[in-house]
């Protein structure tokens, strides 16, 4: 039996020395080798709109400086099987890191969970995907953050009365659907004599959401103000108050990016855009995903860049948190280039 012995011990040590070696090139599972650039993947939920390429600029910007690789593919429209797959994808060319900003939280879910058996780290971005193994979320600004800060830019106009209506994108995107629930639930509380009487859904699509803000208003002819509950919703609805000469009766409020609202903002179709710096929000996906991928843990402060020096993150939900929401009006609107 030595001779047996002896063969499979030294098999074992051999074995035991192949791992030894692959372990201290991959730099430890699911850890990017130190001298090896960590290559990042953004999906945001549609591609080419003003929005999602600030994003991109905001990542690629951070990518340089820390010398990653950044890549930004997203769907042609808002769909949830089709973002999937560019995920698939993305897994099948071993990116270190993929960052997503899931249009159907539920069904990325198991695309996220192969991502991460296969040792690929998964952070969310711009929305959430709560239930899923994604290790972080980085988010814009609290729902309540943003739900307060549209409906009070619009009571402001209506007196704190009135019925409004909401035009939003996707019906599963988590980010706007906390909002609306937020929305709903302060003017329940804070204006009494206003409400919500409709919400519509236009995908990413702002001819859509100007068709269907157009409706609302036949259907509620008493209606005092919309919001766009997103970055193509906004400017569809103030257009559908300038299509129908409806300035300085119908007021709108939205999430739209500053260079697409300004024409709106001027023309007073629109009051205010509730937003956030999109490009640092770009920035702060990239940096995290650096964390991620070198095995450097977040703290509740983070010094992220001299513009970003105290990003708080919060352990108990793993959530980066860019800041407070951005309130964008014609006085402002020039100091954002996007």
């Amino acid at each position: 039996m030595r001779g047996p012995t002896k063969t499979l011990a030294l098999g074992v040590a051999a074995l035991l020395g192949v791992v030894a070696v692959l372990v201290g090139c991959s730099g430890g599972l699911g850890r990017a080798p130190a001298d090896a650039p960590v290559k990042i993947a953004f999906v945001p939920k549609i591609a080419g709109i003003p929005y999602y390429d600030a994003m991109e600029a905001g990542g690629q910007s951070a990518a340089k400086r820390l010398g990653a690789e950044w890549v930004t593919r997203g769907p042609a429209t808002v769909d949830p099987a089709a973002q999937a797959a560019i995920v698939r994808d993305l897994i099948a060319e071993h990116f270190t890191v993929i960052a997503v900003a899931p249009n159907d939280p539920v069904a990325l879910a198991p695309v996220i969970a192969d991502a991460r058996a296969r040792g690929i780290h998964v952070l969310t971005t711009d929305t959430d995907a709560a239930g899923s193994q994604r290790e972080v979320f980085v988010n814009q600004a609290t729902a309540d953050g943003v739900g307060t800060a549209l409906v009070d830019a619009l009571m402001a106009k209506t007196g704190g009365a009135g019925e409004f209506a909401i035009v939003s994108c996707g019906e599963t995107a988590a980010n706007l659907n906390a909002w609306i629930a937020a929305e709903k639930a302060y003017t329940a509380k804070r204006y009494p004599k206003a409400r919500v009487v409709d919400t519509v859904y236009a995908g990413e699509d702002t001819s859509a959401a100007t068709v269907l803000a157009k409706q609302v208003l036949v259907r509620h002819p008493d209606l005092a103000g919309l919001i766009g509950q997103c970055t193509t919703a906004a400017p569809g609805v103030a257009q559908a108050v300038r299509d129908q000469q409806k300035i300085g009766r119908v007021y709108t409020v939205g999430v739209g990016t500053p260079q697409t609202m300004k024409p709106y903002l001027l023309d007073g179709s629109s009051s205010m855009s509730v937003l956030w710096d999109v490009e640092a929000l770009g920035y702060l996906t990239a940096w995290t995903a650096e964390q991620l991928a070198r095995g450097k843990p977040l703290g509740r402060s983070n010094d992220v860049s001299l513009e970003l020096p105290t990003v708080k993150y919060d352990a108990a939900t793993k959530t980066v948190l860019l800041g407070d929401p951005l309130r964008i009006t014609q006085d402002n609107v020039d100091q954002y280039k996007y």
